[in-house]
């Protein structure tokens, strides 16, 4: 089942062994794309669908320092070379398009407000250009500023689109812009897009309703994570969440629902799959922790269609003709995941070289 093709959206998969969007943090601090992640996607070309890591929509939205950005002319001309790498390799790739919201820093934004649903700050520390910080504060985005939020998603799928991407992936997981609006303990507002579950969701179906008419809802896709903690977040009620987004999210056709499965501080335990399968009438595709073997068995039973690698993906360029051959996998190595150059990142070897090594 692994190795079957897939429809998703515009595109056919050859498999169904995807890419993750893994932060990497190879794009300088001018946030450019370049050859060397062109040759880290092209390394990859062979998985069903690339997704890339998450890319700023819009200028001063920092979270990590060195990510990309999708935001200017010479942005655009930096992923030309990276999407015709990876279509010159038979590849298909989408772009994840992403407004950090309060993960934001402003010392990684030249003092710029981080901004947020609400008024409430992320726990804890940040690594900034100068050095280790407390997470800033962020301020509450005004009913007047929402529309331009909105359309900096627009700007960036039309981008991503114009620099050859096969789609976009819209960020709405991982206690990023649309995420905060999406879960309670972000999102405490008291107007049209905070308290009910259909009025924290109003953020993300606009973003969805104006990605889909700008680009087609056959090139968008969404990832969520109902249950993960990170950037502190949690939840009331996930089973809920995740309910109520899946069969909402069927009126907008989308190419795929991307779910990660799983907190990854195991402050939350829920079975959501099931909830979004149930659900969602769409491509489902599993994320977090999946072996092989389990992906292998959750897509026979129908329980999902695609599985989304990282880690596994990031250390073992040639995944699928391993997974094929049932070869044994090389071990990602965690100190060089953000690290800048090529080592942990271009260099991990593919079968042929350990053959003849």
């Amino acid at each position: 089942m692994l190795f079957d093709s897939l429809q998703v959206g515009a595109i056919n998969l050859p498999n169904r062994i995807l890419l993750a969007p893994l932060t990497r943090a190879r794009a300088g601090l001018d946030h450019m794309p370049n050859d060397m992640m062109a040759e880290y996607y092209a390394q990859r070309a062979s998985g069903g669908l690339l997704i890339t890591e998450c890319t700023m929509v819009a200028p001063n939205t920092s979270a990590f320092t060195t990510e990309p950005g999708i935001y200017s002319p010479e942005q655009i001309a930096g992923w030309k070379k990276v999407t015709e790498a990876v279509h010159a390799k038979g590849g298909r790739i989408f772009m994840q398009i992403w407004h950090a919201g309060r993960a934001a820093h402003p010392a990684m934004n030249g003092g710029a407000d981080n901004v947020g649903p609400s008024a409430i700050a992320i726990e804890g520390e940040v690594h900034t250009p100068e050095g280790k910080l407390p997470n800033a504060q962020p301020r509450a985005l005004t009913l007047e500023e929402i529309p331009a939020m909105v359309q900096a998603y627009v700007q960036g799928a039309k981008n991503a689109i114009e620099a050859g991407f096969d789609g976009v992936e819209v960020h709405g997981a991982n206690g990023y812009l649309i995420d905060q609006f999406l879960r309670d303990s972000a999102n405490q507002r008291t107007d049209g897009y905070g308290g009910s579950l259909e009025h924290r969701a109003r953020f993300l179906f606009e973003v969805l309703t104006a990605v889909t008419a700008a680009i087609g809802a056959d090139r968008v896709g969404l990832r969520l994570s109902p249950l993960n903690s990170y950037n502190s977040m949690i939840d009331n009620d996930p089973l809920a969440l995740i309910g109520f987004l899946a069969e909402h999210l069927n009126q907008f056709d989308l190419a795929y629902l991307h779910v990660m499965r799983s907190d990854f501080f195991q402050k939350q335990a829920a079975d959501v799959m099931p909830v979004a399968r149930a659900k969602y009438k769409g491509v489902l595709i599993g994320n977090m922790g999946y072996s092989p073997a389990e992906a292998e068995q959750a897509i026979s039973e129908g329980k999902l269609d695609a599985v989304a690698f990282g880690t596994a993906f990031l250390a073992n360029p040639d995944l699928p003709e391993r997974i094929q051959a049932d070869a044994e996998l090389n071990q990602p190595n965690p100190a060089t995941f953000y690290t800048p150059g090529p080592e942990g990142y271009t260099d991990y070897p593919v079968m042929a070289t350990e053959t003849v090594a």
